[in-house]
């Protein structure tokens, strides 16, 4: 048995000895790690929170969360930066853009967040938060497919079973050449939705039913097993918003166009459609004008002015957005059969947006939007006159209310309209999101709470009359002094004023644009 010499530490001399190693006692810094939060609200409901940009910090940022409301019960936290929205990356984009990428979303939708100290260091650090967002989705992603699916002779051309032993899920089976294959469903695809329907929700049967009755075609939205298995472990909806949508018809384009000597050199019409909507519609495109060159097509209608939707404006009213854009404008169109498409399926066809780059007709291109940083506004100087868009509005109380949901900045004073529910009386009034409430009911609320203005349009009964403005045109008006006045806008034609009598639809042509433009002014 050996002995061995016992160890004395002595302070003075330290400790010498090969076999210890010293260690730093800080712990390793983790990987910051992005939250999914599932956001889904009711009839009624509203998300409860902001989404705000701040002076001096980075970031799309959450605030103002309403207690147990549906964006703290997601899991949402004050301070989260936001990241993605339905797995579309949005830190580097245009808080308007995303504000709108939001609402398109619909009732349903899934944010990707970093906690606010997280995502301060990672920006510190220089890491890539693009990285960092699809790196969180793990191994064996891939996003869900939209598929449109045209019968043909034999059929549609898909089996659909449920999964043995898992209660709400199927799988899909197309036939080797048939209208399915070629629509892009593969053998195993996972079916999560169809034509508007989440097939969770549907029994075997149901599913069955629908696919013997199509008569000419079908949506559906499928995944692959190993997708639907990274969004199971994520604990994330898969929605058609985050679907591939290649083959999607009557995809809504974005149109470039640079105006010429002559202008645009295309007819714009307001027209009536279907339960009493009226549409603005592309009519007369000119040969050689710049509209043929920047791919615009007869017939089709339009959806957007520079991003701005133009269902809830007048003729006038569009018109002057193209004219304010000077001499370059983006129109957003999409073929009138694409109104009831979409609409019977529940979905925003501005979801699935193409963006055509500008050029001749052969080297036009068509490819999935992809949102660039915005650049920031410029904001007007003193002696620059802004035309604020000031509205009366009358709503009709609806089944389920007047259509809108108020806003606030937290205490202060001031009332806005933060959110317009689609189809209901507050958008058909000409309601607008972020407009500023200037009188209820003939009472001014400018420096009331969002409170004592809920209060006042329970007193109002089933109808309402709304003064709102733009935030733009409020802050001008009040900068310079100005009454807050309805604005009255310019006659555009006898024709014009009597549509709702007139057996055509008012006609504008907008090459000039002049002020004193007719119903013939040409864009």
């Amino acid at each position: 048995m050996e002995l061995t010499e016992r160890f004395t530490f002595n302070p003075k001399e330290g400790i010498d000895n090969p076999a210890m190693v010293t260690t730093d006692d800080t712990e390793p810094v983790s990987k910051p790690s992005p939250r999914v939060c599932v956001l889904r609200r009711g009839e009624g409901e509203t998300f409860g929170f902001q989404l705000r940009e701040e002076t001096g910090r980075q970031g799309h940022i959450i605030r103002q969360l309403e207690s147990l409301g549906v964006a703290e019960r997601s899991g949402l936290k004050d301070g989260d930066r936001l990241l993605e929205v339905n797995e579309m990356f949005v830190d580097n984009v245009g808080h308007k853009e995303v504000a709108r990428r939001i609402q398109l979303s619909g009732s349903h939708f899934c944010f990707l967040v970093l906690d606010e100290k997280a995502y301060e260091r990672a920006v510190s650090e220089g890491r890539d938060l693009k990285e960092l967002a699809e790196a969180s989705r793990g191994e064996g992603w891939r996003p869900p497919r939209l598929c449109h699916i045209t019968r043909d002779a034999p059929g549609l051309g898909l089996k659909i079973q449920p999964v043995e032993g898992e209660k709400g899920k199927f799988t899909v089976s197309p036939v080797k050449g048939g209208a399915a294959e070629k629509a892009g469903v593969k053998k195993g695809d996972r079916l999560i939705w169809i034509d508007g329907a989440m097939a969770s929700e549907l029994p075997h049967s149901v599913i069955s039913k629908l696919v013997k009755k199509c008569k000419n075609h079908m949506t559906v939205l499928v995944i692959d097993s190993d997708g639907e298995k990274s969004y199971a472990h994520r604990k994330m909806a898969i929605l058609p918003a985050m679907a591939d949508a290649e083959n999607m018809p009557y995809r809504p384009r974005r149109l470039h166009l640079v105006k010429g000597p002559e202008g645009y050199g295309f007819l714009l019409r307001q027209e009536k459609a279907g339960a009493g909507r009226t549409v603005h519609m592309v009519r007369e495109v000119d040969k050689g004008s710049p509209a043929e060159t920047g791919s615009v097509k007869e017939g089709e209608m339009l959806l957007e002015v520079n991003g701005e939707p133009t269902e809830s404006l007048s003729h006038a009213q569009v018109v002057s957005k193209i004219r304010e854009s000077g001499q370059k404008v983006i129109l957003t169109t999409m073929p009138p059969q694409g109104q009831d498409f979409y609409t019977k399926l529940g979905l925003s066809p501005l979801l699935f947006c193409v963006d055509v780059a500008s050029g001749s007709p052969e080297e036009l291109k068509e490819t999935p939007v992809m949102v660039k940083p915005e650049v920031p506004p410029v904001e007007p100087q003193e002696d620059v006159q802004i035309n604020p868009n000031v509205r009366r509005c009358i709503l009709e109380r609806g089944s389920a209310g007047f259509g809108f949901h108020l806003g606030c900045v937290q205490q202060k004073p001031g009332t806005f309209i933060n959110q317009v529910e689609a189809g209901g009386p507050g958008q058909s009034s000409g309601l607008l999101q972020g407009d500023v409430v200037v009188e209820v009911n003939g009472q001014n609320v400018e420096k009331e709470s969002v409170e004592d203005v809920t209060l006042h349009l329970k007193r109002g009964g089933d109808t309402l009359s709304l003064l709102v403005v733009d935030q733009k045109g409020y802050d001008w008006l009040k900068k310079n002094g100005k009454p807050i006045t309805v604005n009255k806008l310019e006659p555009i034609s006898e024709v014009e004023e009597n549509a709702a009598s007139a057996a055509e639809p008012p006609t504008l042509k907008t090459d000039d644009l002049s002020d004193d433009s007719t119903s013939e002014d040409e864009h």
